[in-house]
Order: C-alpha cells, then structure tokens, then sequence
C-alpha cells in the first residue's frame, strides 16, 4: 500500500499528536490555520474505527477548533473529511474569513477574490491550546 498519510508522519509538520492521532499545520499561506487531524493507523472511514477511536479523533477535531477559534478569531470554521483522493481517515479544520480567496465557498471552490493575507498561529502556542482544550471540562 502506497499511502501518502502513512508515509508523511514522519515529515509532517506535526502541531500535537498522541498515540492514536496527529495534527499538521498546513503550510497554506492562502489558508493561515488549516489544520488537518489525521487518524493513526490506515483506515478510510469513521465506521472503521470503534466508538472509543471515533470519539477520541472528534475530541481532537473538536479541540482544534476551538484552539483556531481563539487564537485567530475566524468567522467561521469549516470541518471536512472527505478522503476521495486519499481514503486514509482525516478531518481538515479550516479557520475561514470572509475575506479569504473563496469565502463563502469551500477552499475548493470558486474563488471570489484576491483575498486578504493573515498569518498562522505560532505552532506553539496552537499546540498548547490544543492540549488545553483536550483537557478541560466538556463543553
């Protein structure tokens, strides 16, 4: 099997990970904050895993969000697993502005504008956020 995601763990630009999962800071200077949570082992689907892995992998989905949402104050965040190019299990996590190349679109989508430059989190302080958003109380 030649899948990119498994290959790529040991190059990616991994902001947090555990023993189930990781995630990547995308280097998109389009898309500042895009994160990609990417499920361990090689598996295409959220039904492939068992309830534990599935509500292990939307914590951390969920936690990276929230830690976009305060550290780049997005209008609005976009969550995606699709895995038609790569059916390795994977969610992007998109901090979106409505200044940004597509908005209202997906990334993927029409562009509607030259778009406004904004930059990343510092990866630090997005790993520290990530961490601290896993472990505080439910929300």
């Amino acid at each position: 099997m030649d899948c990119p995601l498994c290959a790529a763990a040991a190059r990616d630009n991994i902001v947090w990970q555990d023993g189930q999962c990781r995630v990547i800071l995308e280097d998109n200077p389009e898309y500042p904050g895009y994160c990609r949570v990417i499920w361990g082992e090689h598996v295409a689907e959220m039904s492939d895993l068992p309830p534990s892995g599935q509500r292990r992998l939307f914590d951390v989905v969920l936690a990276t969000e929230r830690a976009l949402r305060t550290l780049m104050n997005p209008d609005k965040i976009n969550l995606a697993s699709l895995g038609n190019m790569v059916p390795h299990l994977h969610w992007h996590v998109i901090a979106r502005f409505a200044d940004d190349r597509h908005f209202p679109e997906s990334i993927w989508g029409r562009e509607q504008r030259s778009g406004q430059p904004r930059s990343a989190p510092k990866r630090d302080a997005l790993a520290r956020r990530i961490a601290a958003e896993l472990t505080a109380a439910p929300h």
